[in-house]
């Protein structure tokens, strides 16, 4: 058990370690890449305040160690802008499962939509679409973009997964499926303020966050990615430059592989939480872009 316990360790280490480049390795994507750096992102886009008929539904789909609340400030955004929004629980159990279960909401949903993930809901979104017609475009807000084949555990063991100390994570067992246990990784608490947070918002805030996490399960680190959305559709992505979850410079590469129009913004993982008018009104671009 002890040394089951050891490996799932090393395994979460490599979910979130960090940064470099690998650009010899990038596979580039169907779609013009436009990249702009930016510390303050206006929520007010050009075509939203004027848009005539029925607005997309904005999809958003939250990542491990967290849950759909940590979309709050964007929803509020979204709202007062007249999208109708959804954010359902990702359940965090494994990609293909989690992948099946969006895609589930996805069918429910009535006419063109915007599909949105953060951290690891980006590489469910990636595999959700599943030839779905009314996904429109995908948001990556600091999130995973795998190619086919790719896994959470390979990306972040490439050069630019190794530049920033290991996700302090925990395993501990839980029932699974048809009567088997499964392990699942969950976030020490301390350290999770400066993890996903940089310590930027108020401590009673983060705590919370910290003790609300969902944790994440074993064989979602390891699920190896379908054949990606991100090759058919028009792509989005937020580069969070003080990213200590996935390295900002994996992330730049899986934008520019995914041929993504791309922003860079000044804040930390949860950047939903910290810089949501730039969370927002990237969301808003990519839905006046493909209307």
């Amino acid at each position: 058990m002890k040394t089951f316990a050891r490996r799932a360790v090393v395994v979460a280490a490599t979910v979130a370690v960090a940064a470099g480049a690998l650009t010899a390795c990038s596979q580039t994507g169907d779609h013009d890449s436009t990249q702009a750096s930016s510390t303050s992102t206006s929520a007010v886009v050009p075509g939203v305040a004027d848009w005539k008929g029925d607005k997309p539904t904005i999809v958003l789909v939250h990542g491990a160690w967290a849950d759909a609340a940590g979309w709050t400030p964007v929803v509020t955004e979204l709202q007062k802008a007249g999208f109708p929004v959804k954010a359902p629980p990702n359940p965090l159990r494994g990609l293909d499962s989690d992948a099946a279960y969006i895609s589930g909401v996805l069918r429910q949903t009535t006419g063109p939509i915007i599909l949105v993930g953060h951290s690891y809901g980006g590489a469910v979104i990636t595999n959700a679409v599943a030839g779905n017609t009314q996904v429109k475009a995908l948001v990556y807000i600091a999130a995973f973009a795998p190619d086919q084949g790719d896994s959470l555990a390979s990306l972040n063991s490439s050069a630019q997964g190794k530049e920033i100390p290991s996700v302090p994570a925990t395993p501990s067992s839980y029932p699974d499926t048809g009567g088997s246990t499964g392990t699942e990784l969950t976030i020490d608490p301390g350290q999770y303020p400066n993890v996903f947070l940089d310590n930027t918002v108020a401590p009673d805030q983060q705590h919370a966050l910290a003790v609300e996490q969902r944790p994440l399960s074993l064989a979602a680190v390891t699920g190896t990615s379908g054949a990606p959305a991100w090759k058919a559709l028009p792509s989005w992505y937020m580069v969070a430059e003080q990213d200590h979850a996935i390295a900002p410079d994996l992330e730049r590469f899986m934008a520019t592989r995914a041929g993504a129009h791309t922003v860079e913004v000044e804040g930390p993982h949860l950047i939903m939480q910290t810089s949501p008018d730039a969370v927002t009104a990237l969301i808003e671009q990519a839905a006046v872009a493909t209307r």
